[in-house]
């Protein structure tokens, strides 16, 4: 049996998307900027893509920027914010996602930014008294805070961080690649300047993507070129990446219900069958809490054994995929950054499961039985 529970990572493209992608590749091949019928052909698709997008979020067409993807969403918010509006102090996290915790740390080292870490507590949530004391010391600075954490699943109130940051008058950036197609986002509420999302993560094709930017926040350019994208971003666009991205957010809002009410139940039912047969195990970060985690992600705690850095190999073995951590550094030989910040020194094994609408009871139940083997117990009910 072969189970995919590593959704966070990336998710299987769903069929819809693809179709109406297809045209776009094999048909439609006009270069969007293009003036003649291909070219006008091709720009008005990726229009109305942005339009759909921009109704989802309650927001204007003109403020989605596309782009490859969540990481450089990430990065032209944060470069060009700093660039557009002189900001020198900066406000994070130490378990925000690479794309953004390794530009701000490349920033503070060539001499660019004053970097200020608001303090979490002990689940990884964000201390929102401290995050206030950090606004006084630091008015006017850009605050990169995640909605949502991909490791631990930690789910931050995006509304009350806006309201501080516009009482202080702070531009603020969240990345909400984790969030974006699981959550409906109204943008006309929620005081947020800067965001960034990715395709993949929401059952849409890779290597696309987009930022949202206020309009009465504009940003100047990081990506030079040929003045695509309403001269924010230059280079020829991804356009069936485009195509499908609108594809897979429409049809995210429109299942999202059912679809929050069935991974729900499979991570509900996975907590309690772990529970049931791994004595010791506990769960990092607030993920086994459904109300306040992502409910698509789910992070183990198992107990100490030689074995546990095999892990993953293991579950890979008996066609299990999973995740010790952020997919981006999967290959790397140091830990994740999120556990090392939340609990140092800790020896427990972590796998990272993270589910979608495609899997299904019986596939939890046997990640479960091939995870308990490992650790010799056997498994019942």
């Amino acid at each position: 049996m072969q189970v995919y529970l590593d959704n966070a990572a990336t998710t299987p493209l769903d069929p819809e998307v693809f179709e109406a992608m297809k045209p776009f590749m094999l048909e439609d091949y006009g270069n969007p900027s293009s003036t003649h019928a291909h070219g006008r052909k091709v720009r008005a698709a990726i229009e109305s893509a942005r339009k759909k997008i921009a109704e989802l979020l309650h927001c204007t067409p003109g403020e989605i920027i596309f782009t490859s993807g969540g990481t450089e969403a990430d990065n032209t918010i944060i470069n060009s914010s700093l660039q557009t509006y002189g900001i020198r102090n900066v406000i994070s996290s130490p378990i925000e996602h690479h794309a953004v915790e390794q530009t701000l740390h490349n920033l503070e080292k060539r001499g660019l930014i004053n970097l200020h870490m608001v303090k979490l507590d002990e689940k990884g949530h964000v201390d929102m008294d401290h995050l206030e004391v950090l606004l006084k010391e630091n008015p006017k600075a850009l605050v990169s805070l995640m909605h949502a954490n991909n490791e631990v699943g930690n789910v931050m109130d995006i509304r009350r961080v806006g309201d501080l940051c516009d009482q202080y008058g702070a531009y603020f950036h969240s990345d909400t690649v984790q969030t974006v197609g699981h959550y409906r986002h109204n943008l006309s509420e929620i005081k947020v300047h800067g965001m960034a999302a990715a395709a993949h993560k929401f059952h849409g094709p890779k290597g696309v993507g987009f930022m949202f930017i206020r309009k009465d926040k504009k940003l100047q350019p990081f990506v030079h070129g040929g003045g695509q994208e309403r001269s924010m971003r230059g280079g020829t666009e991804n356009v069936y990446g485009i195509i499908g991205l609108a594809k897979a957010l429409e049809i995210a809002y429109r299942d999202m219900d059912e679809h929050v009410q069935h991974i729900k139940q499979l991570k509900g039912r996975m907590i309690e069958k772990l529970k049931q047969n791994i004595p010791g195990v506990d769960f990092h970060g607030d993920s086994a809490n459904l109300d306040k985690s992502l409910y698509t992600v789910l992070n183990v705690c198992l107990p100490e054994s030689e074995d546990n850095g095999l892990i993953l190999f293991n579950l890979d073995l008996q066609g299990v995929s999973a995740s010790g951590g952020s997919a981006c550094s999967s290959g790397a030989v140091t830990g994740s950054h999120v556990l090392g910040a939340l609990y140092p020194g800790s020896k427990r094994g972590a796998v990272r499961f993270s589910f979608s609408k495609y899997n299904t009871v019986e596939e939890i139940d046997y990640a479960v039985e091939k995870l308990a083997a490992l650790y010799r117990v056997e498994v019942g009910g």
